[in-house]
């Protein structure tokens, strides 16, 4: 269903304590020229990729039942020749729905088309990639490789 408005589950209070994981919800488009679902197990676990309209910048999105899992992505569907930041909000190792739903961590990395990802996903938790095209080729300085 389309919505032109982002929803943040909590209250803002939560939101306040956790600035760096609430800039994806600052960052992510509204609006979408593309979507892909990248991995899907009906009722288990399902994740998408959506191109921004009008943008080269993509955005991922995983979400996860009760199982632990580890998820296995391709960026093949990103544009060919050209460089990418990958900004990852994901499950910290000690995430877990009953006992520490807020554990996360965000990690940046330089991707292209080729890039592979394997991201651990904890019981109820997931992760979310946002993925923008490189501008200024300095911003890849001290980037590790996907």
């Amino acid at each position: 269903m389309y919505s032109p408005l982002q929803m943040a589950a909590d209250l803002p209070e939560v939101y306040e304590q956790h600035l760096d994981a609430f800039q994806f919800i600052k960052d992510v488009a509204i609006d979408w020229d593309t979507s892909l679902v990248l991995e899907a197990e009906p009722g288990d676990y399902v994740t998408y990729a959506r191109k921004e309209k009008g943008t080269n910048d993509w955005y991922v999105g995983r979400t996860n039942d009760e199982q632990k899992r580890t998820s296995n992505i391709d960026f093949d569907f990103l544009d060919k020749n050209k460089n990418y930041i990958a900004t990852v909000y994901s499950d910290s190792e000690d995430a877990h729905y009953l006992n520490n739903p807020k554990g996360y961590e965000i990690r940046k990395y330089r991707i292209s088309h080729t890039s592979k990802l394997t991201q651990d996903c904890a019981p109820g938790g997931g992760y979310a990639i946002s993925i923008k095209e490189v501008q200024d080729k300095k911003d890849l300085k001290g980037l590790r490789r996907l």
